[in-house]
């Protein structure tokens, strides 16, 4: 490929959120906020680099009753194809017509969401997950993401990190809009660390949060196919089906190591944000 002919992208300031040229419209993600919203419907809501690809194998495997290859068998299309980001060009159109459950991931902050989950309706599971894994995460994400501007280096990134000149904004801009919502809409707030340190208690909150009935068995299949080892074998799961063009593959991994803080901390974190509202 010529180098003239690489896509270039952008960071475009809209709403006090940032967005990225070529992968969303200002106009389109405007008009998210007036969505007719079914009560089937479920948003993961996260800052990125929190989790986002992990919940959206568990809401698979969770409507597939914990039967992979009912979610596997199209080796065309991956997990973000499944259950796709709501924000990016064309996927509002879709998700109009598309039929229940509709299930959707976003990076977005509340205000431009649905106006309708600040009236119950429909479902969210806020996924939080320790700032400074997230800042390490994004960082090595932004080398190997060609939507993305490559850091200078780590302390240049990490500026741009606190003052949310990246994609998502500042982390604790994200997360304390919608914590201090919470008791506005039908949400469900789980820790990337809690998932961690107990998949399978996570697992069983989340399908009971959903009203999913499944057997003990099929939670113990979601459970196995949704653990970091699992999930970097599967490229529906792991982002190897993601084009060249918004991914460089041979840069590094999409799924590197999960590895958390603890939950403790990640709480304090949370309550700390919260009481500087």
């Amino acid at each position: 490929m010529d180098s003239n002919d690489i896509k270039t992208y952008e960071l475009v300031p809209h709403r006090g959120f940032k967005l990225i040229s070529g992968i969303h419209d200002p106009d389109d993600v405007d008009q998210i906020y007036n969505l007719e919203i079914r009560d089937s419907d479920v948003f993961v809501v996260t800052y990125p680099k929190s989790g986002t690809i992990w919940m959206q194998q568990i809401l698979l495997l969770l409507e597939a009753k914990g039967d992979l290859t009912a979610i596997s068998q199209n080796e065309n299309y991956s997990n973000g194809d499944l259950v796709p980001w709501i924000e990016l060009i064309g996927n509002r159109e879709t998700f109009i017509t598309a039929p229940s459950p509709r299930l959707r991931v976003t990076h977005l902050q509340l205000h431009l969401m649905p106006s309708a989950i600040s009236q119950r309706k429909g479902k969210v599971i806020y996924v939080a997950r320790n700032p400074k894994d997230v800042l390490v995460s994004y960082f090595h994400f932004h080398k190997l993401a060609n939507m993305l501007e490559t850091p200078r280096d780590f302390d240049d990134f990490f500026e741009k990190f606190m003052s949310g000149d990246v994609y998502g904004g500042r982390w604790f801009d994200h997360i304390k809009t919608w914590y201090s919502h919470k008791e506005d809409m039908n949400i469900l707030f789980i820790t990337y660390e809690e998932m961690i340190q107990d998949l399978q208690s996570a697992v069983e909150r989340i399908s009971l949060f959903l009203g999913k009935e499944l057997t003990d068995e099929q939670l113990a299949d979601v459970v196995k196919h949704s653990t970091f080892n699992s999930m970097r074998k599967i490229p529906q799961a792991n982002y190897e089906l993601v084009p060249s063009e918004l991914l460089s593959h041979h840069k590094g991994r999409f799924m590197r190591k999960g590895s958390p803080l603890s939950v403790a901390k990640v709480s304090t974190a949370v309550e700390t944000c919260v009481r500087q509202l």
